[in-house]
């Protein structure tokens, strides 16, 4: 399921993408971006998914096409199609939820059919394959092993396949990693990940509660800021590192079961990643002081704001 730490990364982008806003487009529901930044992310699923279903099914195409050439040779009437029938690629297949997506989504509109073709003749070509196909038994850690092996080795190692899924998704790089995890999972349990809710309840409710709580509460959290800054600019502070301590305090303040130092932690790694060189320094002195402070004027309730 999406992480935690991938829930702020989306909260994060979707408050940036308010605060900049065209006046033209100002009101658009902020919970409506925040869901589209999150069906971003299964769709990336949905296609690494497709994409290996289909790479390991070309075998079925790969036979026919030779078999139907003029002038057939030998090979090309005996294309082993063992792999069509592997029993993990149809437990893939028959997963309901994964199917509805699929119908959904339409990946085979934006995919690259030569792409497929493609890594299926490596497929076809590799030492692991070959031998795979000269055993006429069917192994459970077998099937599982060549289904790996097309999605290790011969997609997320190929340049050429992660060129076309960044241009194909530019959630690329926040979602790539996280979405890859998911997908090794459910290839060990088939059927584990329901494509029609990628978060559980209580997730789903964190990023809307901390998205809105950061939108309500703006003023008063950059209230606790802004005085901690000292010899910075509040102006100059990158809107990213102001975004980020915002969603930091939020989360001191008002919800109860995240411990203050997960969120310090939280917020200094996105700010490595997301923000500027200093910007992981920045935002783990500004969040640790506001911390201590909070503690000594008796002020981490953990309160429900809309209580207040």
């Amino acid at each position: 399921m999406i992480s935690r730490r991938n829930i702020r990364v989306k909260v994060m982008q979707t408050l940036y993408t308010v605060s900049t806003q065209e006046q033209e487009t100002k009101g658009a529901d902020p919970q409506k971006i925040l869901k589209q930044h999150f069906d971003e992310t299964r769709s990336l699923l949905v296609y690494l998914t497709w994409f290996l279903t289909e790479v390991a099914r070309y075998a079925e195409k790969d036979a026919l096409q030779k078999a139907s050439k003029h002038l057939p040779t030998a090979g090309d009437l005996s294309v082993n199609t063992k792999i069509a029938g592997n029993e993990l690629l149809w437990k893939i297949l028959d997963d309901n939820s994964l199917s509805a997506r699929i119908a959904e989504d339409k990946p085979q509109l934006y995919t690259d059919s030569e792409l497929i073709r493609r890594v299926y003749l490596a497929l076809a070509e590799s030492p692991v394959y070959k031998t795979y196909i000269a055993s006429p038994s069917r192994d459970k850690s077998e099937e599982k092993k060549i289904i790996e092996y097309i999605l290790n080795d011969l997609m997320l190692a190929n340049d050429v396949f992660v060129s076309h899924a960044e241009d194909q998704f530019p959630n690329w790089d926040d979602d790539g990693e996280m979405v890859v995890q998911l997908l090794a999972g459910y290839l060990q349990k088939p059927g584990s990940i329901d494509f029609k809710q990628m978060m559980s309840d209580d997730k789903a409710q964190f990023a809307k509660n901390l998205l809105q709580t950061v939108i309500d509460k703006s003023e008063y959290l950059q209230s606790l800021i802004i005085p901690r800054l000292k010899n910075w600019d509040s102006e100059r502070i990158a809107q990213l590192d102001m975004i980020m301590m915002k969603m930091g305090v939020a989360e001191f303040l008002y919800f109860e079961t995240i411990p203050p130092k997960v969120t310090i932690n939280e917020y200094i790694d996105l700010a490595k990643e997301y923000s500027t060189q200093q910007s992981g320094q920045f935002v783990n002195g500004i969040l640790d002081n506001i911390h201590k402070d909070l503690v000594k004027e008796g002020k981490m309730q953990k309160t429900d704001y809309k209580k207040n």
